[in-house]
This record gives structure tokens, C-alpha cells and sequence, in this order.
């Protein structure tokens, strides 16, 4: 049985998000220099501060005017989307939080920063995976959910 929107669960949801992304950020950023690594696991993981002025892989560096306005549509987008297509569905409300949470998440760093604040630093079979944070997580994770939604939409109705 599905109910309607859960607003104040979700809401904390994406307020504990974005605080565990602020923390840490604010954390590397006392803690450590640009540039500066911590051995987490040896060839898998590790902190190191970057800082980032652009998006994953470095592109569109410097177009923070960009950014902002992008983040904004998105967020928009995202609201309307949440209260049109989550209604009732746990499932979507749970990956469109999880994407609010990461673009409010990385646009602070932007607006306060001019930058963003990225650590986790990982090795995939030597690859060294770009180094991102909290908020780049939610987002990732958040499109997951949804293309799992949107694979298996309609199928349960079959079953």
C-alpha cells in the first residue's frame, strides 16, 4: 500500500546530507592542505584535499556563473518532480532527495567557496577514479535509484 509524501522525513533526510557533506568538507579544509593525502587503504583508498572549480574530470573549469543557474533549473526541476512523480512512491522520493541533497550539497561550496571541496580519493584497478565527496555520492547513488525505479517500473504490476 503506498501513502502520499512523507515531507518531514525526507526533509531531515536531505538536511542530515547535506550536513554530513558541509562536516566534512569543513573538516578537510581545517585539516588539510591542498594537495595533502591520507592513507586509508593502501592502493584503494585514500583522503586527499582537492579543490574543484569545475565539475567531474575537471570540465567546464571557472563557469561558475554556469553552475549556478544550471544547479537552480535542476533544483527546480527536481521539487516539481518530487511532487508530481513521488507522490506515493518511497522509491522515487528516496533517489530524488538523494539528488536535492547533492546539488544543494556542492552548489554552497560554489556560491560560498567558489569552488568545491572534494576528498575521497579511490583506486579501481590502478584507474584513480576522479576525487569527489559526500554530495557527489548522493548524487550518484540518487541516479542509481532511479534507473532501478525506471527499469522496473511496470513490472511489479505483471508479477
Amino acid at each position: 500500500m503506498r501513502k502520499g509524501y512523507n515531507v518531514p522525513i525526507w526533509s531531515t533526510f536531505i538536511i542530515i546530507l547535506i550536513a554530513l557533506d558541509q562536516l566534512t568538507k569543513f573538516l578537510i579544509v581545517k585539516s588539510l592542505e591542498v594537495g595533502e593525502s591520507i592513507k586509508v587503504i593502501s592502493n584503494f583508498l585514500y583522503i586527499t584535499s582537492h579543490r574543484n572549480q569545475g565539475a567531474a574530470w575537471g570540465i567546464l573549469q571557472g563557469k561558475m556563473w554556469l553552475f549556478y543557474i544550471v544547479t537552480i533549473v535542476v533544483l527546480v526541476i527536481l521539487f516539481m518532480f518530487f511532487k508530481n512523480e513521488g507522490y506515493g512512491r518511497p522509491d522515487v522520493q528516496l533517489g530524488l532527495s538523494l539528488l536535492i541533497a547533492g546539488s544543494i550539497g556542492n552548489f554552497i561550496d560554489r556560491l560560498f567557496r567558489g569552488e568545491v571541496v572534494d576528498f575521497v580519493d579511490t583506486y579501481i584497478f590502478s584507474y584513480n577514479f576522479p576525487i569527489f565527496n559526500v554530495a557527489d555520492a548522493a548524487l550518484t547513488i540518487g541516479v542509481i535509484v532511479l534507473i532501478i525505479v525506471i527499469l522496473f517500473e511496470g513490472k511489479e504490476e505483471k508479477a
